[in-house]
Parts: C-alpha cells; structure tokens; sequence
C-alpha cells in the first residue's frame, strides 16, 4: 500500500532528529482516508529548538521522498515540548510541497486528542494541553468570520474542488462543532449537508470525486452554476451560524 510506504520511509527518515513523537490527525486518523485524494496530516515533536540547521535537514527529508507515490500528499508540522502549548504560535511545517509557517489550530489539537493516530512515541495526551470547550468553540466562529466568509464573496476561487468541498464541508463540521461539542469527518460532514438545506447536487458532486472510483471531469458551465449555488448557501448560512454562536 502506498500510504504504508510512504509513512514508513518518512519515519526511517525522521528519526535521526530524535522526534519524541509523530501523530496523525486528519482523515487518516479520523477512519475517512482516501488513498491518491486525501492528505497525509502528521505532527512530529522533535526533542529541542528549531534552529537553521533543523529546517536544512527537514527540507533534505521530504525532498528525499518526492520520488514516492503520494509525496506531494504528506503534510507535516514541527513542534518542539517548548511549543506545544499556544495555538496561535506558528511552527516549521512542510506542505504543498515547500517549507511555510503555521499553527496548530484548537480544532487539529482536539483532533489528535480524541482520535489521534500516534504513529511513533508518545501519545498526545503525554505531551499536548487538552483543548478547552471555549477555545474550540472560540475558534471555530472566528475562522467561520474572518476567513471563509470573506472568501465566500471572492467569485473566481468557487470554481475550483477544493473551494467547494473544503468550504462545505467545513461548514458542516463547524456547525456540528458547535452544535453538540463533538468533531465529525468528512463523511459525516457530507451526510449532514443534506440535513442543513445545502444545494443537492453540490453535495453529490463532492460525493461523487470523493467516493467513485473513476469521476468524471465536469463541464464549465456545470462549474459556473456549481460555484452560484455554493456561494448562494454558504453566504446566509455562515451568517446565520456566527451570530447564533458567535
């Protein structure tokens, strides 16, 4: 299996720098993986700071793997037991193929404790503050706010998958999220589309490229209307959920 290979190279890899831990948050930790279609969403805990030297030899790392089927797909944050504690801190991560910065958000943070995969080390728990109910919740109103709504009106990005799905998607796990204080997947957050009054055939569009084997491309003009009725429902439906809970 790939997705097997993949993480057992990237482990051999890794050790060298002594990580006390490497978890997997994510779809692959969540029971909803895709393997070729869902990212590969990984944490490792590395003993001490990260100085110039660790970034050089992170970067060497993952370089090292591009050759491997999935490589493209492998996600990973570096946080260290010194900081581990703030979730607005930004940290060394690789994804998308290049070296960025970002934090480790109260809802990947509550992930990892409650389904975490650890794949090596110590478990979450051992290491990680839990996540208060406020926070969570806290955050998961501002990101609805201050970044998919914003992005909602921004047309020329809706005709793409990724802005469709991960913007329905997200909305349905952050509306279940504060709901009920619980984390869903993908697949459940896809189910729950229909139960919020989303647009059926957006929803079975993403049903679809996620779950058949062999999708089939889609039309423009299928993509001009996919993007009016996504943007149509998210704009009143975001609104709704941040003043009923922000």
């Amino acid at each position: 299996m790939p997705t097997a290979s993949l993480l057992d190279r990237f482990l051999e890899e890794l050790l060298p720098l002594r990580p006390r831990a490497l978890w997997a948050h994510g779809s692959l930790a969540g029971g909803d993986y895709q393997e070729g279609r869902s990212d590969l969403d990984l944490i490792a805990v590395l003993p001490g700071p990260v100085r110039l030297g660790t970034v050089r030899r992170v970067v060497a790392l993952h370089r090292r793997l591009r050759a491997l089927p999935l490589a493209a797909k492998l996600h990973c944050s570096y946080l260290t037991p010194a900081t581990l504690d703030d979730p607005e801190r930004s940290h060394l991560t690789w994804a998308h193929e290049r070296v960025l910065r970002r934090s480790v958000t109260p809802v990947t943070r509550r992930e990892l404790h409650d389904f975490g995969r650890v794949l090596h080390g110590e478990p979450p728990a051992g290491l990680l503050p839990p996540v208060p109910e406020r926070q969570l919740r806290a955050f998961v109103v501002r990101d609805q706010r201050a970044f998919w709504r914003p992005h909602v009106d921004r047309a020329r990005l809706w005709k793409q998958d990724i802005w469709v799905d991960a913007g329905l998607l997200t909305f349905a796990r952050a509306t279940v999220t504060l709901r009920d204080g619980r984390l869903i997947s993908k697949r459940q957050a896809l189910a729950e589309l229909w139960s919020l009054g989303a647009p059926v055939e957006v929803v079975a569009d993403i049903t679809r490229r996620r779950y058949d084997d062999d999708p089939i491309p889609a039309a423009d003009d299928w993509l001009t209307r996919r993007a009016g009725m996504t943007r149509a429902y998210l704009a009143p439906a975001i609104d709704t959920l941040v003043t009923a809970y922000g």
